[in-house]
């Protein structure tokens, strides 16, 4: 694809003209298609460009004869749920700044079953890591936060049952740029400069507050240090780091709201990424552009499954009394053909 992105040629604008694009699953297959090879079909197994006739959404290579789904190693491999529902269900998480939760997505788009709807988003947040893009820089403000529901706390830096999580944002003027959300395994020396190192550029500057920790850290991570004393000064720390305190504010109201703090330990990773994954687009004029950077990263995305997500052990449920019901498929959200306007030729 050459240049940005274009709403209304390259993305829908809204969510009438989402539905309008992508009528059937066809449409959907089609759109996947142009993501994955925007200038014509190159075979991922010889890099062979030529192909001869197939089926739609299937490709067969001239050169190796191998036949090569649109889907196949992308994020949506071996889905039996309708792409119609799958591109919904894309649009909703994106768009709205407090995410989707499961049960809303099942009730919107009338999936069958409550886990179809959570390994369709958490297959989303898989290809949602900020790390595949540049580390913040700048001045950052550094800070850590517990996450979880109520427990007794003991004196230091951690809470009994709670998990840590390590938070930074960029300081630009007044105002605020990129942020990281990451779960680390404490406070001491050793955790803050992994984070340090995975999320902040070399040579930009850490401000934190007081603990010792962070000096030792800054340094090991190649990084400038600026310490508020937050204690002595009897202020609130959100006086002096206002950004990483905001940012937990609303990363914590996002999952107490949208997921009523049901978020396990185990996935909660993901959910930050896909906090920060919008936290960091929040100020893109076109949200339909978020729909369009999702999609383009779950094509590239390698595929995932429900066992490889759900790695909670849990004591094995005891046999239902009555027989469960019958499963049925998602229902399509299929309607008549439409043009398609990011195959339009432009002159």
């Amino acid at each position: 694809m050459k240049g940005l992105p274009v709403a209304g040629r390259d993305y829908p604008g809204s969510l009438p003209e989402l539905r309008s694009w992508y009528r059937s699953d066809a449409d959907c297959l089609d759109y996947l298609d142009w993501l994955r090879w925007p200038d014509g079909f190159v075979c991922p197994w010889c890099a062979g460009v030529g192909e001869w006739a197939a089926s739609p959404g299937v490709h067969r290579c001239s050169g190796c004869s191998r036949r090569v789904s649109v889907t196949a190693g992308t994020l949506f491999q071996g889905t039996r749920a309708p792409l119609t529902v799958w591109f919904e269900a894309a649009w909703l998480m994106t768009v709205s700044k407090q995410g989707l939760s499961a049960q809303t997505l099942q009730h919107s788009t009338g999936l069958g079953r409550y886990q179809t709807a959570w390994t369709m988003l958490h297959k989303f947040r898989t290809v949602m890591d900020p790390a595949k893009h540049p580390r913040l820089s700048g001045d950052v403000e550094v800070d850590e936060t517990m996450i979880g529901g109520f427990k007794p706390v003991f004196k230091g830096r951690g809470a009994a049952g709670k998990t840590l999580v390590a938070g930074a944002i960029e300081r630009r003027g007044r105002g605020f740029g990129r942020a990281r959300l990451q779960i680390i395994a404490d406070g001491t020396t050793p955790s803050l400069t992994a984070f340090l190192q995975a999320n902040v550029a070399p040579e930009s500057r850490v401000i934190s507050d007081g603990w010792s920790a962070y000096p030792p850290a800054s340094r090991a991570a190649g990084l400038l240090h600026t310490a508020y004393k937050v204690t002595p000064s009897g202020l609130p720390a959100h006086t002096f780091l206002p950004g990483v305190h905001r940012l937990f504010s609303l990363v914590k109201r996002v999952l107490e709201g949208t997921y009523q703090g049901s978020v396990q330990p185990e996935h909660l990773q993901a959910y930050l990424d896909e906090f920060v994954f919008r936290f960091n687009r929040r100020n893109s004029t076109q949200r339909g552009l978020l729909f369009f950077r999702l999609l383009e990263a779950s094509v590239a995305g390698a595929p995932a499954t429900y066992n490889g997500i759900a790695e909670i052990h849990r004591t094995p449920p005891q046999p239902p009394v009555a027989p469960p019901t019958p499963h049925h498929l998602p229902r399509t959200l299929t309607g008549q053909p439409a043009h398609r306007p990011w195959r339009t030729k432009i002159p």
